[in-house]
C-alpha cells in the first residue's frame, strides 16, 4: 500500500467525530486526524512511541505536549517533545523514516493524541 498522506489532507481535520483507543496504551485515546495520519502516514509507530512514553514519569506529569517530528533529507528525523511553552522534555534522533510528510506535529493533552487544527 502506498503512503497517501499530504499536508493538505491535515487541513481537513478541525475535531473529531469517532476516538480511537490505543491499543498498547489502554487508557490513551486519539482522534480522526491522527487515525489519518497513522493510516494514509503508515505512521502507527509514531502514534504507538508517543502514547507509549507516557507511562514514564516526565511525560505523565505534563499536563500538555507538544511532539514534533521533522525528517531530513536523508530520511533521517529528530522527534522533539516539549511542554508546550517551549521547554523540553525528551528529543530522539531516528535512524531512519519512510514518513511522506517532511514534518508532522501533535499535542497531547487529557490522555488524547490530536493535530493542532483539532485542539
Amino acid at each position: 500500500m502506498a503512503k497517501t498522506l499530504t499536508k493538505s489532507d491535515l487541513r481537513h481535520f478541525t475535531g473529531t467525530e469517532q476516538i480511537y483507543r490505543h491499543g498498547l496504551v489502554h487508557d490513551f485515546v486519539y482522534t480522526d486526524g491522527v487515525q489519518h495520519v497513522a493510516e494514509a502516514g503508515e505512521a502507527y509507530w509514531l502514534i504507538d512511541k508517543i502514547a507509549c512514553a507516557q507511562i514514564e514519569q516526565r511525560y505523565a506529569e505534563q499536563p500538555f505536549q507538544r511532539w514534533s517530528m521533522i525528517v531530513r533529507d536523508d530520511r533521517t528525523a529528530n522527534l522533539i517533545c516539549t511542554d508546550g511553552n517551549g521547554t523540553k522534555i525528551s528529543e530522539e534522533e531516528i535512524s531512519f523514516t519512510d514518513f511522506p510528510l517532511d514534518t508532522i506535529t501533535f499535542y497531547v493533552t487529557d490522555r488524547t493524541i490530536l493535530l493542532p487544527s483539532e485542539y
